[in-house]
């Protein structure tokens, strides 16, 4: 059941990922494909992240369920600080001067 449950957890990151790259392929400007890139990739690796995490405790002894621990720790570590890096560098870029797109513009 764990393989299973690991399995779709790590498929789903997959997923997002791939959605992601359609995102940065497909939107017209920096700011949205911040915006893709900064949502799936958060979203993606913590799934994959959590995945890893659920497959190390498929034999419960004290070494796994501690590296299930740590593996758990990275997935908030990333919830945490890839949704903080994203709106950093939207600020910088927003400091800069960098101008969103607007209806009828043409795409870069």
């Amino acid at each position: 059941m764990i393989d299973l449950v690991s399995t779709v957890l790590i498929a789903a990151g997959i997923l997002f990922f791939a959605f992601g790259v359609v995102g940065l392929l497909r939107f017209p400007d920096f700011y949205t494909r911040l915006h893709a890139a900064g949502k799936s990739d958060s979203l993606g690796s913590v799934l994959i992240v959590t995945g890893f995490a659920l497959y190390s405790l498929k034999t419960l002894s004290a070494p796994a369920v501690l590296v299930a621990i740590k593996i758990f720790f990275i997935a908030l570590f990333i919830f945490i600080a890839s949704p903080t890096a994203t709106h950093a560098i939207t600020q910088t870029a927003m400091s800069v001067g960098v101008k969103p797109w607007e209806k009828g513009e043409k795409r870069r």
